[in-house]
C-alpha cells in the first residue's frame, strides 16, 4: 500500500462527499472547484471509488456522486486501497537491502492499515464540522426547463404589417 497524493484527494473528496450527504448528489465538478483538484483527475479516482462501491453516480440534470453507503461503516483504509495500486512483490531471489527490511515494511505496513481502520468518514466530517465548517447549499440548476413567457397583450390600432405601416404614416410632400 502507498501513501500518496491520490488517496489525499480521494479522502477529501469523500470528506466532501460526508459533509453533504444528506443533500442532493454532488457534482465532481464543484469538488474540483471547491478543493482545486483537477476534473480529469477526479474522474479518474471517482472512477475507483464507484468500482469499489464506495460511491454511486447519478446522471443527467442535478446529477453527481453520492456515498455508496453510510459514512460510518467507510474507513480510510477502504478509500486507500480502493485508491491505490496493490504493489506486486517482485521475484528477485538475491539478497538485497529490500530483503532485509522486508519484515519491517510490512509490520509497518499493517499497523498503519489496522489504523486507518479505526478512522471512519463520519467522523473526520464530524471533525470538520467540529472545526466550524459549514456546508453552503447550492442551488440545483434546472437545466433543459424553460420558463413560459407571459404573452403580450395585443395592441388596438397598430400597423400590422410594413405595408400598413407605410399606409398608417402620412405622405410628405
Amino acid at each position: 500500500m502507498r501513501l500518496s497524493t491520490r488517496g489525499r484527494f480521494a479522502i477529501t473528496a469523500m470528506i466532501d462527499l460526508a459533509l453533504r450527504e444528506s443533500g442532493q448528489p454532488v457534482p465532481l465538478q464543484e469538488i474540483a472547484l471547491r478543493h482545486r483538484i483537477s476534473l480529469s483527475y477526479l474522474e479518474q479516482v471517482f472512477a475507483k471509488l464507484r468500482h469499489a462501491g464506495l460511491v454511486e453516480s447519478t446522471r443527467g440534470p442535478g446529477g453527481g456522486y453520492s456515498l455508496g453507503f453510510r459514512g460510518d461503516r467507510i474507513t480510510v483504509a477502504d478509500i486507500i486501497c480502493a485508491i491505490e495500486d496493490a504493489e506486486s512483490p517482485g521475484r528477485d531471489t538475491s539478497k538485497s537491502a529490500h530483503d532485509m527490511t522486508r519484515d519491517l515494511w510490512a509490520a509497518l505496513q499493517s499497523t498503519v492499515l489496522a489504523h486507518m481502520r479505526t478512522i471512519t468518514l463520519h467522523s473526520l466530517a464530524q471533525e470538520q464540522q467540529a472545526k466550524g465548517f459549514a456546508v453552503k447549499e447550492s442551488k440545483v440548476p434546472k437545466k433543459g426547463v424553460l420558463t413560459k413567457r407571459k404573452p403580450e397583450a395585443a395592441r388596438a390600432h397598430v400597423p400590422n404589417s410594413v405595408f400598413a405601416l407605410g399606409q398608417a404614416l402620412p405622405l410628405k410632400a
